[in-house]
Formats: C-alpha cells, structure tokens, sequence
C-alpha cells in the first residue's frame, strides 16, 4: 500500500484547511504509519510544516471490513468523551461521517509525541528495573484509571449494552472463529463452548477499551510509568472491565515463560511486575474482586485465538497486502491450552 491510499493529499489538504479554517493546510504531505490488521494511521503535515505542526488522520481499511470494525464515529466518541480524565487520549480536531470525501468516514486528532514500544525497549529507555518496575504499574494504573470513569458523566452513557456482554463477547468471537475457520481446530470449539457454559455474573460495567496492551500506548519519553496517550480505540464500549485486564495478561508473558503466544517479550526483562503484581495493583486500584479472573484469562486467551484465525484467514485470501502474518497459524494452538489451562487449572 502507498503512502497516500485511502488519504489522497489533493483532497486532505483542502478539505482540512476548510474544516479547521486554516489555509496553512491546503497542501499537505501525507505519511502511512500503521496498516495491515487495524485501521489505517497517516501524519498528515503541511506542506514545508514543521514535524510538531502535524495531525493525525484515522480511517477504516480500504478494503472489506466486519460488520462492528473500524468504526470512526465510536472511536471519535469515546476519545472525546474521556478528554479531560486522568486517562491520556489524544485531543480530537474533526470527524468527517461524509464518505464521500475519503470513501469512509474518518477522524483527525492532535498527534502525540511518545516512545512506542512493540518488540523491544529502545536503547537508553527504562534502563533501571525500577524505570521497568514504573512502566509496568503506570500501564497498570491508566487501566484502573479507565475502570473508574464514570460513562455517564463523560457523555459515554450510551456507548454500548453492559447487560448480557459477556454472553455477547463468547457468541460474537465464536461466530467470527467458525466464520473465518483456517482449518478443524476441536480445541478451540471445546474452548469456545466451556466459556459459554460458566459465564461469571459481572461485578461492575464501566468503559472498556477492548485491546489495552503497551503498544497501543504512548510512553512518556523522560518518564518512564507516564502514559502520554492511550490509542487504538476501536473495539471500545460498555461492559465488563476485566475483559480488558485478561487480555493485557496474553500481552504480558514473565521471565522464563516458552508460551508461544507473545508477539512481544517485553515484560519478561527484569523489574517488571509479574501477572500477580499486576492483578494486585488492579484490585488495590478498583477495587474489584478478582475471584474470577481465570475466567476472563480464558477468554482472553480464546479471542486472541479467534483475531489470529481471522488473520490466517484474510492473509490466505491475499487481503492482508503490507502485513506479515508468518508464524501466526503456530500461536493458535498455544493459545487454546493457554486458554483451557486458564479455566480448568486456574492459571493466569
């Protein structure tokens, strides 16, 4: 994919010196920084502008979509609604709902500068086991901090149907497994119907962000444990909170774990906290009962199962152009015992 699909600069540029009344943006130079499996990310900046001058444009991806995916409107809404609580979002500039200028809808925000960490800490970054130990429970704390907010008075209360989400989340993964079903997993079917059958009752509804990990964050580069910005709100909505804190944990293996789930070992260097830390921090944060937690471990570990599938899927169908999904196929099967282990054995 090229730098401008999907963001044509002949038609950024005027439309944004329009929409913001500025005339600096008429021409614009447009750059791609996230593609593949999400939506599309482009730095927009004006023509000889400086890097700090720019914004950020999101849009769907150019090509077929899920039903309930990318959707700009929600994800301008929940960035929006949490702008002034103590978690760390982007500020929003314009959401344009007329496809008819880009071919979707789409929305710019203020750029945020931060360290993105994916695969590994940049060098001279969180050096220190107590620099690891602050990353580690400030990721923690913005979750909790997420978990506290009061939908209702941040203009949320209608971001979704608390009532019955957890049902909801194990039908809507499953149909997606069978759906974009790579090959006959029966663990993953056994999987998918344990959960359904032990639903927990949900202590509390609040705002879920849907795939919280460190790398849909931004990291204070001197601060290491201050989020600068939260990213990649498109799976957010009302619901059951913990559903967010079993995923971070598929995100967050400990030293000397062989999980074959990971796609990034970050949290196993030294000083971070371990899954149990992170669970107490939570707690002492929320205060919630985790009593249930390897529940939501289990289906975390089941979703993750079911967005690799459908990755395996789409790239076989040859609609993941620009993403490597080699090796993705391997990270199936582990997490399905990870998942079973979860639920039968009470691992976390």
């Amino acid at each position: 994919m090229t730098a401008t699909v999907g963001a044509d600069p002949g038609v950024v540029g005027p439309y944004l010196a329009t929409v913001l009344d500025d005339d600096r943006w008429r021409e614009v130079d447009v750059d791609l920084i996230a593609a593949g499996m999400s939506n599309l990310t482009y730095v927009v900046t004006p023509r000889g502008g400086r890097p700090e001058d720019a914004v950020i444009l999101r849009r769907p991806p150019t090509g077929a979509v899920l039903a309930t995916a990318h959707d700009m409107v929600r994800e301008h809404k929940v960035i929006s609604g949490l702008a002034g609580t103590p978690v760390p979002v982007p500020r929003t500039l314009h959401l344009c709902t007329d496809e008819a200028v880009l071919g979707a809808p789409f929305y710019v925000m203020e750029r945020v500068v931060g360290v993105h960490v994916v695969d590994e800490l940049p060098a001279g970054y969180a050096d220190t086991e107590a620099e690891r130990r602050a990353l580690g429970d400030g990721l923690v704390d913005v979750l909790a901090d997420l978990h506290t907010v009061d939908a209702a008075a941040v203009g949320l209360g209608d971001f979704g149907r608390p009532e019955g989400f957890l049902a909801r989340q194990v039908r809507r993964w499953t149909t997606q497994w069978e759906a974009t079903r790579d090959t006959d997993r029966p663990g993953l079917d056994a999987l998918a119907a344990r959960l359904a059958a032990t639903v927990p009752t949900t202590a509390r509804s609040g705002i879920v962000h849907g795939d919280y990990r460190m790398d849909n964050c931004l990291l204070d580069p001197d601060v290491p444990g201050r989020v600068r910005a939260v990213l990649d709100w498109e799976m957010s909505t009302l619901g059951d909170p913990l559903t967010d804190l079993g995923m971070l944990f598929v995100y967050w293996p400990e030293a000397g774990e062989e999980r074959g789930v990971a796609l990034s070992a970050v949290t196993a260097l030294p000083g971070f906290p371990t899954r149990a830390q992170v669970a107490q921090r939570y707690a002492e944060r929320t205060g919630t009962d985790l009593g249930d937690l390897s529940w939501y471990v289990g289906f975390a570990y089941f979703k993750f199962a079911a967005i690799l599938a459908g990755i395996v899927a789409r790239s076989a169908a040859g609609a993941m152009a620009g993403k490597d999904s080699t090796g993705y196929a391997d990270k199936i099967g582990p997490c399905v015992e990870l998942g079973r282990a979860a639920l039968e054995d009470g691992a976390v």
